[in-house]
């Protein structure tokens, strides 16, 4: 057995920013009711809310605070996410960071909710971090789940875990947490997916194993999340396959196929010049009866 204990933490939280001394209150109680809890992880955007003018250069003095709670309390933290000011341009860049208090590594989301997150620049590199003693990590952030190459990179990287936050308040919650469990599934790994509460999304926060099997499903409004998993569960999916059936991960790497449609220029991609541009909907016009 490899255990590793993780804790994913939905905070009912301000759309306005400002959370910082109540999530760092959180942390604490979470540490003093489960001490064995060896990382915590926050939703996307949790700390300051979604409007990009709260961002700041990296390091910064909100990323310093998580830095202070984590080598406080021997833990390491996923900060969720926050606004990074880099020159002209912002991302929603989550920060990783180890029982030290050390960064080890930042992640900018490579796929913002466009065209409802206006103005923010897309990250173009992926992000998987090891754990001394424990195993690889990968990290996205919300709509980034969306799209199965970003975690089949991640998985293709050696990630056994992925950690996901997002800041989901919209009525494609349920569409979303299934995607989260074929993901798992289709790539035979855990996926921790934290959500905000309240102002920071609707909750329902989840934890899915390297067979799709949902391990925790929370609520709707504050829940601290403290599992501990089995990375050698891990191993013996990639191994024997799935309920003991599909090895996709092999399967894929064996496969003759190159896949000429993420080719910028591949005629492959006929179809995707009709869809239009990318812009927010208009309201609806009505049409009479024929």
């Amino acid at each position: 057995m490899r255990p590793y204990a993780i804790a994913g933490l939905q905070i009912e939280t301000s759309p306005f920013g400002k959370n910082l001394p109540l999530i760092l209150s959180h942390i604490e109680a979470l540490v003093e009711n489960f001490p064995w809890v060896q990382m915590i992880v926050l939703s996307e955007l949790c700390i300051h809310g979604a409007n990009p003018v709260h961002a700041e250069t990296m390091p910064g003095p909100t990323e310093k605070a998580l830095q202070a709670s984590a080598k406080r309390h021997k833990v390491w933290l996923i900060s969720g996410s926050t606004h990074e000011k880099a020159g002209e341009k912002i991302y929603n860049t989550a920060s990783v960071i180890d029982k030290t208090g050390k960064i080890v590594t930042r992640y900018r989301k490579m796929f913002p909710f466009r065209p409802y997150a206006k103005g923010i620049t897309q990250g173009t590199d992926f992000c998987v971090f090891d754990v001394p003693g424990a195993g690889r990590f990968g990290l996205s952030i919300c709509y980034d789940i969306w799209f199965p190459e970003t975690s089949r990179t991640l998985a293709c990287m050696g990630a056994e875990v992925l950690i996901h936050p997002t800041m989901t308040g919209t009525i494609d919650r349920k569409v979303e947490l299934s995607i989260v469990r074929a993901t798992a599934a289709v790539n035979q790994m855990y996926v921790l997916d934290v959500n905000g509460s309240n102002g920071g999304g609707v909750g329902r926060s989840t934890l899915i194993g390297p067979e799709g099997d949902i391990i925790h499903e929370a609520g709707e409004n504050t829940a601290y999340i403290p599992v501990e998993l089995d990375l050698d569960r891990v191993t013996r999916t990639r191994e024997r396959g799935l309920l003991g059936l599909g090895q996709p991960l092999k399967d894929f790497s064996l496969a003759p196929v190159t896949f000429e449609v993420y080719q910028p220029d591949s005629p492959l991609r006929a179809g995707l010049a009709d869809l239009g541009p990318l812009a927010m909907p208009g309201r609806p016009i009505p049409r009479g009866r024929a």
